[in-house]
């Protein structure tokens, strides 16, 4: 059974730092491309960030870029992603998602779905 679990979500600052992680079992993660999306309150689910699987190339929605680093640990079937200088407007529920390719992860075609982990950055 596939399953991916976000944690790391949480209370910070506006310009505070916040890292997610998302473990994924279930034996796919070492073939599939993963990625971040995030939903805040009223809003459609948006594409944050997405790291291929052969050679961890990453590609990010502009509201993020030079901000948010997506990485991932394959040994510990982990990807994370670090979020630095945060604005208010970062505060959603932040899901992962893992798919066959990063263009399905980057469309929102992902095969499996973490739960969500809440972010909230106050002013």
């Amino acid at each position: 059974q596939v399953q991916l679990v976000e944690s790391g979500g949480g209370l910070v600052q506006a310009g505070g730092s916040l890292r997610l992680a998302c473990v994924a079992s279930g034996g796919i993660f070492s073939n599939s491309a993963m990625g971040w999306f995030r939903q805040a309150p009223g809003k459609e689910r948006e594409f944050v960030a997405t790291i291929g699987w052969r050679v961890g190339s990453t590609y990010y929605a502009d509201s993020v870029k030079g901000r948010f680093t997506v990485s991932r640990d394959n040994a510990k079937n982990t990807v994370y992603l670090q979020m630095n200088s945060l604005k208010p407007e970062d505060t959603a529920v932040y899901y992962c998602a893992a798919a066959s390719s990063a263009a399905r992860v980057r469309s929102g075609a992902a095969e499996y779905w973490g739960q969500g982990t809440q972010v909230t950055v106050s002013s």
